[in-house]
């Protein structure tokens, strides 16, 4: 395994820059989509609308990128697909107030006192833990654990690659469970309550349709991502041969110690600012029509400011006990420092924004889906063997539609119906769903945040690329599949409740 690893490693990042690999993916989709429409290829299907919960009968044909209407929406829409590419602004944002903490050293004091105060064998749990739950927080794992998480293990004297392997894997390849209600939920209950209805009117599921099983899958993968990542990952990477911030060494000093209380006044005084714009009746931060915190709202709309905001505050409170930021001058340098460092990210995600946009364009993402539901769907299989199909196809089509509730809404009205005949429960469906939406998340270029990943992976070692990431990650995906889907048949086998 080690040797196929290290194959992987070195044949990634053997091939181009991540910015030509998409540049020629971008080619290869104008030449496909044009060949497939020369073709006529088509699906008709039934979707759900995330928005008004109508179940909707479309057609999906191929449309060439160089027809016409094609070579009008490469040249006209350019601008408009950065723009629209929300993991752009969103790391911009966030990095805005991480960047403040991070230059004035209040993560470099976190982490010793995480470190100082976690005992090392169950670092990398409470980690792996974190990670996995932090998905109430929609995206913010992706900004704030998987650094947090290399910086710690490399404040021990271990791999941060390693831990980086850690973060990434808890945070996006276990994404739709956790040991809370979290908004994505109440989105995909809605959908699948949609679909449902298509057979039963009278029928419906509730929020905690999965929760049991959601709260015993997060137990077993924190359990299984630590000892992935200690007995595989990390005996690979071997010492870390780089150079090893000095403040990541040693007690906190009394300026930190300092610095730290003037973080926690921070931290409440912004903390509160948020409860006064958000728990009133009537305060802007509800829904202005439900009055609704959770769910959709401008609460959750502004979660990654109100992240930034926290980091930001937090963060220039620590700098002025700690001495590490002269004043407004230098809370503005950190700023511009974390922005700056963004560069390249900011190139290779236009790019990726281009691909993606022609790609959707082409509809080539909706005829896999739906083409190879339908195989699945016609092959007249039992229910165990039709769910461990599904849980297949998903992981699947997860590597080119990574979205979440895009892929539910396409598959529920096929398969929720489909085994409801065949005396499946709806809630099962929505679990194996889960199983197989997130694992391949961790090794998708298509991920929007997975060019970041690469950018921190080069913060240790700077040849890093997607060989790199991906041969980390593969020991985490490979396992998570195999065991995450026998955890779900051994479920359904014993007949165990799925939630309330």
């Amino acid at each position: 395994m080690q040797r196929m690893l290290d194959t992987v490693e070195r044949v990634g990042n053997r091939v181009p820059h991540p910015v030509m690999i998409f540049v020629y993916l971008i080619l290869g989709v104008v030449v496909l989509s044009q060949l497939l429409y020369v073709f006529g290829l088509g699906v008709t299907y039934q979707v759900i609308d995330p928005e008004t919960d109508e179940v909707l009968t479309q057609t999906a044909l191929a449309r060439g990128l160089l027809t016409l209407d094609g070579i009008r929406f490469m040249f006209t829409g350019v601008v408009a697909n950065f723009m629209s590419f929300n993991a752009v602004g969103v790391i911009i944002v966030a990095m805005l107030g991480v960047g403040i903490a991070e230059e004035s050293g209040l993560v470099k004091a976190l982490i010793k006192k995480l470190v100082a105060a976690a005992p090392a064998g169950a670092l990398t749990y409470i980690l792996a833990f974190v990670g996995i739950v932090s998905s109430i927080a929609a995206d913010a794992g992706y900004l704030v654990l998987i650094p947090l998480a290399a910086a710690a293990y490399i404040s021990i004297g271990r791999h941060p690659l390693a831990g980086l392997a850690l973060g990434f894997s808890s945070v996006a390849s276990a994404f739709l469970v956790n040991v809370m209600i979290v908004p994505t939920d109440a989105i995909l209950t809605e959908i699948t309550n949609d679909a449902i209805h298509l057979l039963d009117a009278n029928r419906s599921i509730d929020l905690a349709a999965n929760v049991w099983f959601s709260i015993a899958s997060v137990v077993m993968l924190v359990l299984l991502i630590g000892l992935v990542n200690d007995r595989i990952v990390e005996p690979r990477l071997g010492a870390y041969a780089g150079e090893r911030p000095e403040a990541a060494e040693g007690a906190l000093s009394p300026q930190e110690s300092r610095g730290l209380r003037f973080a926690l006044y921070g931290l409440l005084a912004v903390l509160g600012f948020i409860v006064l714009l958000t728990l009133p009746p009537g305060a802007p931060l509800r829904n202005p029509e439900t009055g609704a915190i959770i769910g959709t709202s401008p609460f959750m709309n502004s979660l990654i400011v109100s992240i930034a905001l926290i980091f930001g505050v937090a963060g220039a409170a620590f700098g002025i006990g700690a001495g590490t930021l002269k004043g407004a001058n230098g809370i503005i340098g950190a700023m511009q420092k974390a922005v700056a460092g963004l560069a390249g990210l900011i190139l290779l995600l236009f790019v990726i924004s281009q691909f993606l946009a022609f790609f959707n364009y082409s509809n080539m993402a909706t005829l896999a889906a739906v083409g190879l539901a339908g195989i699945l769907k016609d092959a007249n299989l039992g229910p165990i063997w039709l769910l461990v199909g599904f849980i297949l196809v998903t992981f699947v089509i997860d590597l080119i539609i990574t979205g979440a509730v895009a892929k539910w809404a396409l598959f529920a009205p096929i398969f929720i119906p489909l085994l409801m005949k065949l005396s499946v429960d709806p809630e099962v469906v929505l679990a194996a769903y889960r199983v197989g939406d997130s694992p391949i998340n961790a090794i998708t270029p298509l991920n929007a945040y997975f060019a970041l990943i690469v950018t921190f992976a080069q913060r240790y070692q700077k040849e890093a690329g997607v060989g790199t990431v991906i041969a980390l990650m593969l020991p985490h995906v490979a396992t998570m599949c195999v065991v995450w889907t026998l955890f779900f048949v051994a479920w359904f086998l014993a007949g165990l409740p799925w939630g309330l």
